[in-house]
């Protein structure tokens, strides 16, 4: 038996040896020992912001490995007006992916993870407007929520609340919450309809996570007096892994690759400043928890428990974990039978992972197939394997939400596996999977959730679940399994995603805008999907008034779960312009589907599944085009290409090798798409044929990249700088400078209503700085600020030109905003009269 003190990262192991989050946990013996350190520590910490990728990882990771303090990351938003570095998906779908970013950052860092209902609307230029959209009561009072509920001792905000419009206005009024908050969540008046759920309480103390970012350069912050300053060195060595606190804080922050922000692990001594800015100022100011009682003296009758545990962690064999189980399940009993309900929740299903993982109790529900329908009945394997010397007895299962009890009383022998098959009835009222946020419908600002007790829960709420009830020294422990499915892939191996409850039949319109652009009548593909075997019905097609629809129904009949059939609607335009929102509807048996499925994966993070209504919008428009060949170059993902088909162009999507002169001369135009140069390292060495292609008369626009890191400083053939000007008021008025050029002219006449009804934002990231060669176009601002006229740029160069274009046309012609795309066209379309050659010219 070894007396050793290691520090060990709680889950990094875990955590960055998988794929996929719902891989089942198999911690080390290092590991089960630094978790039972945490289960003596009974102090919390809530590190609070704005969005995903705000957080300091450092001090998370800091916080919760090295001073085992519980430890939870609020983010208001889910970061759902940001773009996206990994694909196309924006808003809320981009919303899902963020969210799980943040809990696979979790896993990493050690932390927890928390949510308010507040919308990332996008950029806020103040915390006025921002309070305005999110409605402020509504996000105090889930900060207070949050507090309540976690109940931190010390609450550190990222961002300063004594400076609103330096900073984002989300940044700033996430700090402005959690001060006004510090008063408030103690005071039973305050949001009493809480307190049916939660207890008020106080935090001791909070601080500003001050850094030389917030006072302009390094050298202004090497100046400042830091004297009140807290100084926490945070560059910790964890010598049972190898890493040290900021290369765990790296990999974690590495986890928001939809944002782009990989980072690379340092080492060495780093410090980490807080400022205090309420409560009493500790006598040390750099011991946050002074005052503040982190054993379990804090509880009644808690003080044997940590006399128990201090017991086990000096015993502790790193060679037989499970010599401590005797001990363990008696400090389990012991705080089952405590008063605090707060810290007995914490703590019991904290040191019931500890048992489980010194036994090396394996268990699993597993499902025969991934989706189920309400109401139908899942074939469940179970497992479980009690991998050491201990006596353990499988008393019974329960499965929930049925909450059936099957009999099993089986003896878990040491490494003898336990098979089980049963079935499980879902009930007919069971909510179909998808993220809670997202099923009632959202205001601009904020998310509805009707139920209080899921507010701030970070992910979607799976019920399928099992509860192993396991007897260990004469004690039953409940262990709860989320039921999963799991499949061997040939090449990834066995690979894990949850069980979805899914609807009968779902049903999509393939394309989420069609656009009209004359009376003639268009084909509309709608897909139905089999959520189970052998569904008979018939879909159809609804659209408003002057909308002509054939036929108004298709009968269908599918014979598996999981297939699909493509139906095709005749659907004729009115003859005026006019938008309408088309709807595929599934009747089977007199009962309605409207629901699409989208699904999200990506390898780094757990699948997703999202309902939507099944909706398209119909535009009739008034939309002339020109020239029909356009070579695109993605950048960081959109949409844009299938709206330029909508239009009636003809898309080639093209790889940075295929830019060669040969292969851009069957085309009239080609597009980047955004942050193509800060994303596509190629396009630095592709300048030259591009610059040749507009030379010889074609067309190149450019969509809007960020001024850092960008691929080359020659972005364009003239001299152009980009800024961080940017216009955040989608419906700010509009000044044409040059309203005689053929950009608003040609083919369509473009006037200020075509920048009426624009979403989220007008433009970003305009260039501050060109060369007279260009023409600016258009001039708008907001409110209060100076006009920013470099949202649409055009240079003639040779016989062609070239466009810069900051418009959010990335996020405009998705959501179907009929000015963008007859500006689009006009951009697209734009020609230089050519001069007749010379010798015409003598005669």
């Amino acid at each position: 038996m070894r007396k050793i003190q290691i520090q060990i990262l709680l889950l990094f192991l875990v955590g960055t040896s998988i794929s996929f989050a719902q891989q089942p946990q198999k911690p080390n013996a290092v590991e089960i020992y630094n978790q039972i350190k945490k289960l003596n520590f009974l102090g919390s910490v809530l590190y609070l912001a704005a969005h995903p990728d705000d957080e300091n990882t450092r001090l998370i990771s800091y916080f919760a490995n090295e001073m085992n303090a519980r430890t939870g990351y609020l983010s208001l938003t889910r970061g759902d007006g940001g773009q996206n570095l990994i694909g196309p998906q924006l808003r809320e779908l981009l919303g899902v992916i963020r969210t799980q970013e943040l809990i696979e950052a979790r896993k990493v860092d050690g932390g927890e993870q928390f949510f308010s209902r507040a919308n990332d609307f996008g950029y806020s230029k103040n915390p006025e407007e921002t309070l305005h959209i999110w409605d402020k009561d509504k996000v105090l009072a889930d900060v207070i929520w949050t507090i309540r509920k976690f109940q931190p001792d010390v609450i550190i905000n990222r961002f300063d609340h004594r400076t609103p419009g330096s900073t984002h206005g989300h940044h700033t009024s996430s700090a402005m919450l959690s001060v006004e908050s510090f008063k408030l969540t103690n005071d039973p008046k305050i949001y009493p309809e809480q307190l049916k759920y939660v207890k008020p309480w106080q935090v001791k103390r909070q601080y500003f996570n001050t850094s030389w970012w917030f006072y302009g350069s390094q050298e202004n912050f090497e100046a400042a007096n830091k004297s009140k300053f807290a100084t926490l060195e945070t560059g910790v060595y964890y010598t049972g892994i190898g890493k040290s606190n900021q290369e765990i804080a790296a990999l974690s922050r590495s986890r928001h690759q939809s944002q782009g922000f990989g980072s690379t692990g340092v080492r060495g001594n780093e410090t980490e400043y807080l400022e205090l800015i309420n409560g009493e100022a500790p006598k040390d100011p750099n011991v946050l928890f002074e005052g503040i009682d982190t054993s379990w003296n804090r509880v009644k009758n808690g003080k044997p428990i940590g006399e128990l545990i201090s017991k086990i962690i000096t015993n502790y064999n790193f060679s037989n974990p499970s010599a401590s189980i005797p001990d363990l399940v008696k400090a389990y009993t012991m705080i089952e039978s405590l008063e605090d309900e707060h810290w007995k929740s914490v703590k019991s299903a904290a040191i019931k992972n500890i048992i489980a993982s010194s036994a090396g109790l394996y268990l699993e529900a597993a499902a025969s197939e991934q989706e189920a329908t309400p109401g139908s009945i899942v074939k469940l394997s179970l497992e479980a394997i009690n991998r050491s010397a201990v006596e353990m007895v499988l008393t019974s299962v329960t499965t929930l939400p049925e909450h059936k009890t099957t009999v099993q009383n089986t003896v878990l022998k040491n490494n003898n596996d336990q098979k089980i098959s049963l079935q499980t009835q879902l009930p007919a009222t069971i909510e179909y999977t998808q993220p809670y946020w997202l099923k009632e419908k959202a205001s601009e600002g904020i998310y509805t959730v009707s139920n209080q007790e899921n507010i701030g829960i970070p992910d979607i709420i799976r019920e399928v679940k099992v509860l192993f009830n396991v007897k260990i020294s004469s004690v039953e422990i409940p262990f709860e399994r989320t039921v999963i499915y799991k499949y061997n892939d040939g090449v990834k191996g066995e690979m894990y995603n949850f069980l979805d409850i899914v609807p009968e039949a779902t049903t999509s319109i393939v394309e989420k805008v069609l656009i009209f652009k004359d009376t003639k009548s268009k084909l509309v593909p709608v897909k139905v999907r089999a959520g189970k075997d052998n569904i008979k019905g018939n879909v159809q097609l609804e659209l408003g008034k002057g909308w002509l629809i054939s036929p108004n129904q298709i009968s269908f009949a599918l014979e598996k779960k999981g297939m699909e059939q493509t139906f095709y609607f005749e659907v004729t335009p009115p003859v005026q312009p006019e938008e309408a929102i088309a709807k595929s509807v599934i009747a089977i048996d007199k009962e309605r589907f409207d629901k699409s499925i989208t699904i999200i994966d990506y390898s780094h993070i757990t699948k997703q599944m999202i309902l939507k209504s099944a909706e398209s919008k119909c535009i009739r428009i008034d939309l002339k085009t020109s020239g029909d060949a356009v070579g695109y170059i993605m950048g960081a993902g959109d949409e844009v290409p299938e709206s330029l088909t909508q239009m009636g162009y003809k898309v080639t999507l093209l790889k940075p090798e295929e830019i060669t002169p040969e292969k851009l001369d069957s085309f009239n135009t080609v597009i980047t798409g955004v942050r193509a140069y800060n994303t596509v390292n190629a396009l630095a060495n592709k300048q030259k044929v591009l610059f040749e292609f507009v030379k010889s008369g074609k067309n190149m626009i450019v969509q809007y990249n960020t001024y850092g890191r960008l691929v080359t400083d020659q972005l364009a053939p003239y001299p152009l700088k980009i800024s961080n000007d940017r216009v955040t008021e989608e419906n700010a008025k509009i000044t044409f400078l040059a309203p005689n050029h053929p950009v608003l002219n040609t083919p369509n006449k473009i006037s200020t209503k075509d920048f009426e009804g624009w979403t989220q934002e007008q433009g970003l990231y305009y260039p501050d700085q060109y060369d007279p060669a260009f023409t600016p176009i258009l001039s708008s601002h907001d409110k209060g600020e100076s006009a920013k006229n470099g949202a649409l740029l055009v240079a003639p160069y040779g016989k062609g030109y070239y466009i810069y274009t900051g418009l959010s046309f990335f996020r405009e012609l998705p959501e179907g905003v009929a000015g963008a795309y007859r500006l689009l066209s006009n951009i697209i379309s734009l020609k230089q009269p050519i001069e007749a050659p010379k010798q015409q010219l003598k005669q």
